[in-house]
């Protein structure tokens, strides 16, 4: 997979300080990792980098909408999203990313790439049940939901469960009172 250039942040020419950067996530960008989970994308996202004289720290924030597909009635509906991370740019001998929110680079290295972290950024945001609004408030008409109460087990009384009960174990019942 090769880097896209608009994500590639150069910061050697950069005055110590904060920067902002801004990026605009379409379903073109997630076709790049070949992430098939989102119908349409709409995410913006911030990147304030503060350069310092001997680090880096980033900070991403996304907020917008992902289109996905209802776990329950499989019904496309619009999941807004909002996350945050922050991430600190070390340099060190070696490239490192062993830890979350701590990226070592080699000395030398004059720009960093974002996309990974957007792309995680978003992906993460998403919960992990996808239930369409409509299910939890009940306004959604589906022929699935319809399909899917037809075929739900129904609450009856107390006294149907006796009336179904085989007359054969009332009289075994019986012997379990007799002494």
């Amino acid at each position: 997979m090769k880097p896209m250039k608009e994500f590639a942040i150069q910061f050697v020419g950069l005055k110590i300080g904060k920067h902002h950067f801004e990026h605009k996530i379409e379903q073109a960008f997630f076709e790049h990792f070949e992430y098939k989970e989102f119908n349409n994308v709409d995410v913006n996202v911030e990147v304030e980098l503060e350069k310092k004289s001997t680090f880096l720290e980033l900070r991403f924030k996304a907020s917008g909408f992902v289109n996905i597909n209802c776990d329950l009635t499989n019904e496309p509906y619009n999941q807004t999203i909002e996350n945050e991370f922050e991430l600190v740019v070390k340099f060190g001998d070696e490239y490192n990313d062993e830890h979350v929110d701590i990226l070592m680079v080699p000395h030398g290295t004059y720009e960093i790439s974002i996309e990974q972290y957007i792309y995680e950024l978003i992906v993460l945001a998403v919960p992990i049940k996808r239930i369409h609004p409509g299910v939890e408030d009940g306004t959604l008409n589906s022929d699935i939901l319809k399909k899917l109460e037809e075929l739900s087990p129904k609450l009856s009384d107390d006294k149907d469960k006796e009336e179904d009960i085989d007359p054969r174990w009332n009289t075994l019942k019986k012997l379990l009172t007799d002494k």
